[in-house]
């Protein structure tokens, strides 16, 4: 990173004082800045202030787990588009699907490799990047804007966060085609991060949440994927 780059500042929400020194130094290699909270309390006072460019979350913290945290900075206007890496020992399947319907962008265990964390970082920080280039997507009554980062359906902005509008982003430049879980993924999280297939179809649910009275335009293949439609004529789940 040279010196005209802005400072990367990385949320790391923590209360193992070792494993949050070993966060801060993976990250120092990369450039970033780690700000360390032992709990939401910490967290909170450090947002009210700020709002970081991601935050690296523990699941079991005391007082509000980071489950109850994700949920909770979500619903904040201001949060939504901050990326969440959920960092835990919960290793289950059902585990991984909660924190990601929390709000979480992505889910690596413990114990956790640096090399992995930093990839998924930076794969996080570039979705959350602006999409500055391509002209405006439209698709029945729903439209979207690259340049602006804003959807509209029937008049109304609708808000959604980085991975869910790249998402939408991908499904809208060719409407009608299905696309793989395989092929979204490579897209939208990128190849040299190791991501489950199950994870694109919890950020489809949250689209389709996103999305309101257009959620339906995003259809459901069974065994191949999901496209976009103008006319929804099923109900997906």
């Amino acid at each position: 990173m040279t010196s005209s780059e802005p400072v990367v500042n990385i949320l790391v929400v923590e209360d193992e004082a070792a494993i949050a020194e070993l966060i801060r130094i993976t990250l120092g290699h990369s450039g970033w800045q780690a700000i360390w909270a032992r709990d939401g309390n910490e967290a909170d006072a450090y947002l009210a202030q700020q709002v970081p460019d991601l935050i690296v979350l523990d699941w079991m913290l005391p007082g509000l787990s980071g489950l109850a945290l994700a949920r909770k900075w979500r619903a904040q206007e201001k949060m939504r588009q901050t990326p969440i890496i959920m960092l835990t020992g919960r290793g289950d399947e059902l585990d991984k699907v909660a924190g990601l319907d929390a709000g979480a962008d992505d889910y690596l265990t413990k114990p956790f490799s640096t090399q992995e964390l930093q990839a998924r970082i930076r794969a996080a920080l570039r979705r959350s990047a602006p999409v500055l280039s391509g002209s405006q997507l439209q698709v029945g009554q729903l439209q979207l804007d690259p340049q602006t980062w804003r959807v509209h359906h029937l008049g109304q902005e609708l808000k959604l966060a980085p991975s869910e509008f790249k998402l939408l982003l991908c499904l809208m430049k060719a409407p009608e085609r299905v696309h793989s879980r395989a092929a979204l993924l490579d897209k939208v999280w990128g190849q040299e991060v190791l991501i489950e297939e199950r994870t694109v179809d919890v950020h489809i649910k949250r689209l389709r949440q996103a999305l309101g009275a257009a959620g339906a335009m995003v259809e459901t293949v069974r065994g191949s994927g999901y496209r976009i439609t103008a006319q929804a004529t099923i109900e997906n789940s």
